[in-house]
């Protein structure tokens, strides 16, 4: 069962920065996927950035150019650069893993709050 746990959310005003953190108890390089999704009031679970070996980073479109997902194998950490935050990035932060030996398992977090207001 592999476990991950966020950090590093938080209340920041529109323009501000946040760094999340999600460390996992899986060998994160052997992953098949790994990123960051969230999920806002009312609406659906949501790809932020997602990263898939020998295939680079993808972002969603809203955070393009404003957040940086990076990764420290070593200490199987993953972690959601987060700039120039607008009041549309508030919501509940989710740390996904995609491992498994005998087949393909989704694995989520706990969530982290992420609140941008004036």
């Amino acid at each position: 069962q592999v476990q991950l746990v966020e950090s590093g959310g938080g209340s920041v005003q529109p323009g501000g920065s946040l760094t999340l953190s999600c460390a996992a108890s899986t060998r994160i390089l052997s992953a098949a996927a790994v990123g960051w999704y969230r999920q806002a009031p009312g609406k659906e679970r949501e790809m932020v950035a997602r990263y898939i070996g020998g295939g680079g980073t993808r972002y969603a479109e809203a955070v393009k150019d404003r957040f940086a997902f990076s990764k420290d194998n070593t200490k199987n950490m993953l972690y959601l650069q987060m700039n120039s935050l607008k009041v549309e990035d508030t919501a509940i932060y989710y740390c996904y893993v995609q491992s498994g030996t005998d087949g393909l398992r989704d694995y989520w977090g706990q969530g982290t709050q992420v609140t941008v207001s004036a």
